[in-house]
C-alpha cells in the first residue's frame, strides 16, 4: 500500500471515530433538561440589562485598573531587575517569583482578609480595592518579566548607536530600547490582558457588594437566586464577546511580527 494511500485511510478512520464520538454526545444527552437548566430564555431575560449594565461593565473596568496598575508596577520591576544595583536587583526578583509562585486566588485572599486583620488596614474601595491591589500585584509579576525579556531582546547595537551620539542611558532606556521593547512584547501583554479579563472572575473570595460584582459573582448570585445554570451561560458568552476580539488582535499582532521579520 502507498503511503498516501495509508494516511487517507489513517485521517479516514480518524474523522470516523470524531464523527462517532460526536454522535454519541449529542444522541445520549438529555436535551430537554439541557435546554430547561442551561438555555432557559426567562432567565435570560430576567438577568438583563444588569448583568451588562453592572456586571460586564465592572469587569471591564477592574480589568483596565489591573492591566494598567500592573503595567506601571512591572515596568518599574523589570528595570529594578535590570539595575546594576544588587538590592534592586534581589528585590526585584524576589517580587517576581514569589508572586509568580503563589495562585491569585490565594494573594486576593491575603488582601482582602489576612492583611486588614494583621495590619489594622482597609483598601481603598473596601473589598473590591483589596482584591483589585492583589491583581496588580500579581499581574506586575507577570509583566515585569515580559518586558524585561523585551528589554533583552532588542539589539545591543541600537542601545550603541545611540550611546555613541550622546545619549545617557536612562534617555536611551526611554527613547530607544523602550519604545522596540515593546513592540515586541505587544503580543503577550495582550495576552496578559485576556488573562486579567478573566482573572476577575476570583475577586470573588473578597466579598463583593451588589454594585461591585463582576460577571462571575453576578452570575453565581443569579443561580443561587433562580436555581438555574442559564446566567452562567449567558455570562461565558459576555466573556467570550470581550476576550475573543483580543485573542484575535493577539493573532493579528504576531502574523504583523513574523512578516516585520
Amino acid at each position: 500500500m502507498k503511503r498516501s494511500t495509508r494516511r487517507r485511510l489513517t485521517q479516514g478512520v480518524l474523522y470516523a471515530v470524531f464523527a462517532a464520538a460526536v454522535a454519541f454526545v449529542l444522541l445520549s444527552a438529555d436535551w430537554a433538561t439541557i435546554r430547561a437548566y442551561f438555555f432557559n430564555l426567562d432567565v435570560a431575560v430576567g438577568v438583563f440589562p444588569e448583568i451588562v449594565t453592572i456586571a460586564a461593565k465592572n469587569t471591564v473596568i477592574y480589568t483596565a485598573i489591573a492591566f494598567v496598575g500592573g503595567l506601571l508596577l512591572g515596568l518599574l520591576l523589570a528595570l529594578m531587575k535590570l539595575s546594576p544595583v544588587l538590592p534592586y536587583r534581589w528585590f526585584a526578583t524576589a517580587w517576581i517569583e514569589l508572586f509568580r509562585g503563589l495562585p491569585a486566588l490565594l494573594v486576593i485572599f491575603g488582601f482582602a482578609y489576612a492583611i486588614p486583620i494583621a495590619f489594622q488596614w482597609r483598601a481603598p474601595g473596601g473589598n473590591a480595592g483589596a482584591g483589585l491591589i492583589a491583581l496588580i500585584i500579581v499581574s506586575s509579576a507577570y509583566i515585569a518579566e515580559t518586558i524585561r525579556a523585551g528589554i533583552e531582546a532588542v539589539p545591543k547595537g541600537q542601545v550603541e548607536a545611540a550611546r555613541s551620539l550622546g545619549m545617557n542611558g536612562p534617555w536611551t532606556m526611554v527613547t530607544v530600547t523602550l519604545p522596540q521593547a515593546f513592540r515586541i512584547i505587544t503580543p503577550p501583554l495582550t495576552n496578559e490582558l485576556v488573562i486579567l479579563i478573566k482573572d476577575t472572575s476570583l475577586l470573588f473570595i473578597a466579598g463583593m457588594a451588589i454594585g461591585d460584582r463582576e460577571l462571575t459573582t453576578f452570575s453565581r448570585d443569579a443561580l443561587t437566586s433562580t436555581a438555574n445554570a442559564t446566567p452562567l451561560v449567558v455570562a461565558a458568552l459576555l466573556y467570550l464577546i470581550i476576550t475573543l476580539p483580543l485573542t484575535q488582535l493577539v493573532a493579528k499582532l504576531e502574523r504583523h511580527n513574523k512578516r516585520g521579520r
